[in-house]
């Protein structure tokens, strides 16, 4: 392969510089049901109300596009995480805060991401949602069809979700509000948004 990394001529300090904030990675893991989608859209909001660039990558948004020839096989999850991953380390370059929502079920799938991406610039969120509550609420129906064998490897019923054992930041959707959540992340991430 004949390939260079291109240099262009506007520095991602310049960006942020611009922008009045530094850029990085919220990355939001928990079950289908926790509250990622709906945290990851209210914190946009939030970002959005006071100045701060943003943009949301979640699965419905990547699978129905750049991701639309993967399935749900163990290998393809990875590689959706890897591309997300990818595609975030690029908008880090433009000076925007990536929000990603995505189960992310394994460790070494969010080591990857974390690694691709950077370790200073990762910020994992472990939306900590007890698997009965996100059936109970069942958003999109999924677990009704997984639990009649309708779709095969669904985190949490026949397939595995490993818990962060550090996650940055850790948020409780089943006693706090999205409100509240949203709260909490904004304050963790403070001095992260600071350019020096």
């Amino acid at each position: 392969m004949n390939l260079t990394i291109a240099n262009f001529q506007i520095s991602r300090a310049q960006k942020e510089k611009l922008n009045g904030h530094k850029s990085f990675v919220v990355w939001l893991t928990g079950f289908s049901g926790s509250g990622k989608s709906t945290i990851a859209n209210a914190l946009e909001v939030a970002f959005f109300e006071q100045g701060i660039r943003s943009f949301c990558l979640d699965g419905d948004n990547t699978r129905l596009g750049i991701n639309k020839d993967l399935g749900f096989s163990s290998a393809d999850r990875t590689e959706n995480i890897r591309r997300v991953a990818e595609m975030s380390k690029l908008f880090l370059q433009s000076g925007t805060i990536v929000i990603t929502s995505f189960i992310s079920p394994l460790i070494s799938d969010r080591e990857m991401a974390k690694n691709i991406i950077g370790d200073s610039d990762f910020v994992e969120v472990f939306i900590n949602c007890p698997l009965e509550i996100c059936e109970e609420r069942d958003v999109k129906g999924l677990y009704a069809k997984a639990r009649k064998g309708e779709i095969k490897d669904f985190t949490g019923i026949d397939s595995p979700f490993e818990t962060p054992f550090n996650a940055d930041i850790e948020l409780f959707t089943n006693k706090n509000s999205i409100e509240e959540c949203v709260e909490n992340i904004l304050n963790k991430i403070k001095l992260k948004l600071e350019i020096q």
